[in-house]
């Protein structure tokens, strides 16, 4: 007996969980949510992962990587919210969740908390001390403007710099408003900062960061916390213009400066050039009058001092008795000095006689005598020792010369090109010998039946073999002929 419901379709797990995803998406296409974040998740994909709840239920939640780089604000705990996506189903896990596709807070109090809370954070980390705050330069060259550069913000900065002291300015154009904007203004700072100091492009000495004013949402861009880090790690001075007055961003803390209005920041940029020379003027002239009193005090000072010195007369007048005396007594020391040297002449004359002169001519002729004797005796001495030392290298040579060799009986041979020939192969057949005898005697001899010339060694002759006889011809001018052995 079959029970009731035996008839129905068998699914499998899959097949099962693909009809409920299908019910739940096609019921819950497009659905809008209110409630608080719980726990957010942020994986290395670029993926956004949550919970959003109220009192009684919890909801899984995700913002995919291309849907969480668009959003105007970024998903932290606590935050109430309004969601606008789809419900699926993930059924690896038998759950179902809401794909997000927009998100914004439920209400100005809710961005108002999201604000104090990453007020807060940011503080923590220093990044609004007054310590790290950078002084604005007393008056830049260039001036870097971030903001749009179609609105009036831009033009209202340019009109109010040209009236107090024109500069050069650059301004990178970037939405003041929308997803976008904390972006492009952040990467806008980190531009400026970038650009190298003796580039072609001048750097900045100081940036404005503006925008008129406009809502909590409208300004929101300037609370994210990329612009807040970007303008808290700016190398160059920055000044926050965002809003009106009574509008106040994270930003304003993290700059160096805050203006109240985009115009207010031009002004705190440079000084009025009219009230710059007007002050300089003052300047000049209060330097002038005190370069004067200067000089005044200085000259009454020196006529007091000049009250406490003696008189010319008193200060001249030893001096000057000093000068007459030494002058009454310079007459008699002129005469007895000349008398002295008159003296010391006349003894000088009466030693000088012909015969005191012979004598000392004597004593130095005998004296030049004998250094001319001792002269010539040690040049004798060396001559001969020279000629003894040169005839004995000239023996020496006429011993060891060829001269002397071809005297006992030896002859020199060479060849055409007046070189020695020591063996048979360096004089071919029909080849001219030059034969040196003794006493500059010489022969010219022809060869007859000699061995050709060759590079390789001969090899040498067997002992008591006969060595092999060259025929040499004279020369034929003399009429004779005869052998050389």
């Amino acid at each position: 007996m079959s029970a009731p419901g035996d008839n129905l379709l068998e699914l499998t797990v899959s097949e099962l969980s693909g009809q409920v995803k299908r019910l739940v998406e096609d019921s819950f296409g497009h659905v809008r949510v209110r409630g608080e974040l719980g726990r957010v998740s942020r994986p290395a994909s670029g993926h956004v992962y949550f919970d959003v709840k109220d009192d009684k239920a919890v909801l899984a939640g995700v913002i995919w990587k291309g849907t969480a780089q668009k959003l105007t604000m970024q998903p932290e705990q606590g935050l109430e919210v309004i969601m606008t996506g789809k419900l699926t189903t993930f059924p690896g896990q038998s759950r179902y969740q809401l794909v997000v596709e927009s998100m914004e807070p439920a209400g100005e109090g809710a961005l108002m908390a999201l604000l104090e809370a990453r007020k807060k954070q940011l503080a923590a980390e220093g990044l609004f001390d007054e310590a790290r705050k950078k002084p604005l330069p007393y008056l830049p060259e260039t001036i870097g403007v971030i903001t749009s550069p179609s609105g009036a913000v831009i033009r209202d900065i340019l009109h109010r710099l040209s009236d107090r002291f024109p500069r050069h300015v650059l301004v990178w154009p970037v939405r003041v408003q929308g997803e976008t904007c904390a972006e492009e203004v952040a990467k806008a700072i980190a531009g400026f900062n970038a650009l190298p100091v003796d580039g072609d492009i001048a750097r900045p000495d100081v940036l404005i960061v503006a925008r008129g004013g406009g809502s909590l949402e409208d300004l929101w861009g300037f609370n994210e916390e990329v612009v807040s880090r970007a303008a808290a790690r700016s190398d160059i001075p920055l000044i926050s213009a965002v809003g009106h007055e009574t509008d106040t961003t994270l930003l304003d803390y993290a700059a160096d400066r805050r203006a109240p209005t985009p115009t207010a920041g031009a002004e705190m940029a440079v000084p009025v050039r009219a009230d710059l020379s007007v002050q300089t003027q003052d300047l000049g002239l209060r330097l002038q009058r005190a370069q004067t009193r200067e000089l005044e005090r200085q000259k009454a000072h020196l006529t007091g001092l000049a009250r406490g010195l003696p008189k010319l007369e008193d200060i001249l007048a030893l001096p000057a008795q000093r000068l007459d005396t030494l002058a009454q007594r310079l007459g008699g020391a002129l005469q007895s000095n000349v008398n002295a040297h008159a003296a010391r002449f006349g003894q000088s004359a009466a030693r000088l006689t012909p015969m005191a002169l012979q004598v000392r001519l004597r004593h130095v002729g005998e004296r030049v005598a004998g250094l001319a004797q001792r002269a010539h005796l040690q040049t004798r001495g060396l001559l001969e020792r020279q000629t003894a030392r040169l005839q004995s290298a000239a023996r020496q040579l006429r011993v060891l010369s060829h001269e002397s060799i071809l005297e006992r009986g030896f002859a020199l041979v060479l060849d055409e090109d007046g070189k020695p020939v020591r063996q048979a192969s360096q004089a071919p057949e029909a080849s001219l010998l030059d034969i040196r005898l003794a006493g500059e005697q010489s022969l010219t001899a022809r060869v007859e039946g000699g061995a050709p010339p060759t590079s390789e060694p001969k090899p040498k002759p067997k002992p008591k073999q006969k060595s092999r006889k060259k025929n040499l011809t004279k020369n034929p001018s003399d009429g004779s002929q005869g052998q050389l052995l």
